[in-house]
């Protein structure tokens, strides 16, 4: 078995490893793996299929979902606020900047929902599609599968201002980081270095990074942490003055497999993002070590993904009477039903 390959093993492994965690390891909750069995029992092979066919036409959509998720949990817990669009009583978070012209597939959220009201009408939170999504493309990518913890229900109120604060930025120092990763109750060790291991697939515009490569925090200079040869190479994709659309890997070796390359490339100072650096990079920082690990051992990265996802799952869950079930993920339930009746006058 090599480490460059997800086997069987690996994917047992991090299948089960949640139910082999000690007590403590994360917060209690009353999520569950099995809350969709009898109500709809084919929630993951509807969502998988979908983003099967998303795929085919767009590789990045499995990184983008992934990132929803991310950027959902970080703002009051995984509610789905994140996909409301903006209306009378809400101020959209995609337009808070960490998500403007950046958080992409809600499209495919879109699909997934309306494919899940067919089938099991009023039932799949769309907090829930995207804690579902975010597992399905992993492993589509050649990742790890877990045990999906459900039975979230979605917000009724989403926070613009909260989203510019909390969620993690391309360019922001490990001590910042940090910082937010504690806020939300993860961990600034392995949580912050496993989840953000989520960077080993997917793309990122030339505007994320071309201050880093040409005016490194106003010194007129590259970023002295990048790979001279690598520096170069971006340099061609994203010249200065250049189309900041341009989209670059995040990881230049696999860009559309989940695996351990993404700290391979911290270690050749090959982090596309200053915040992936800054892992690796940030002279006696407790996380070097764990880069060094995940990077020689995929199956830790792996289990250690695993463990990190399921806590960040956890954080804030709207559970029981609190929140709703939304029929549309754009929309709260009195918006949609006062829109659906205008339509229908």
């Amino acid at each position: 078995m090599t480490e460059e390959m997800p086997s069987l093993r690996c994917i047992i492994a991090t299948l089960f490893f949640a139910l082999l965690l000690p007590p403590g390891s994360f917060p209690a909750t009353t999520l569950s793996p099995s809350f969709y069995d009898e109500t709809c029992p084919t929630v993951f092979s509807i969502i998988r299929g979908i983003i099967e066919q998303a795929l085919l036409s767009d590789p990045r959509i499995g990184a983008s979902l992934l990132r929803l998720h991310f950027h959902d949990c970080f703002v009051n817990g995984c509610d789905a606020s994140i996909l409301l669009d903006n209306s009378a009583t809400i101020e959209s978070e995609k337009e808070a900047a960490p998500n403007n012209n950046s958080a992409r597939g809600f499209e495919v959220v879109d699909a997934m929902k309306i494919a899940l009201e067919f089938e099991c009408p009023g039932i799949v939170s769309c907090a829930d599609i995207l804690a579902i999504a975010a597992q399905e493309a992993v492993n589509l990518a050649e990742g790890p599968s877990w045990l999906v913890l459900l039975g979230r229900r979605d917000s009724t109120t989403a926070n613009r201002t909260l989203a510019n604060l909390a969620i993690p930025a391309a360019f922001e120092t490990l001590d910042i980081l940090k910082s937010k990763f504690a806020a939300v109750g993860l961990n600034t060790s392995t949580d912050l270095v496993a989840l953000s291991g989520a960077h080993t697939f997917g793309r990122a515009q030339c505007t994320i990074v071309i201050e880093r490569l040409y005016n490194f925090n106003g010194t007129g200079k590259a970023d002295p942490t990048l790979n001279a040869t690598y520096l170069e190479t971006l340099r061609k994709v994203c010249p200065q003055g250049g189309n900041g659309s341009v989209l670059v890997n995040l990881d230049p070796t696999t860009p559309n497999t989940f695996d351990s390359n993404y700290y391979t490339n911290l270690q050749a100072q090959e982090g596309l993002l200053q915040s992936d650096q800054e892992l690796f990079s940030t002279s006696g920082a407790d996380t070097v070590e764990i880069v060094e690990r995940f990077s020689s051992n995929q199956i830790a990265f792996f289990e250690s993904f695993v463990v990190s996802m399921l806590k960040m799952g956890n954080i804030s869950p709207v559970t029981g009477t609190e929140g709703e079930i939304r029929l549309s993920c754009r929309r709260v339930h009195m918006d949609y039903t006062s829109s659906n009746k205008w339509s229908s006058s």
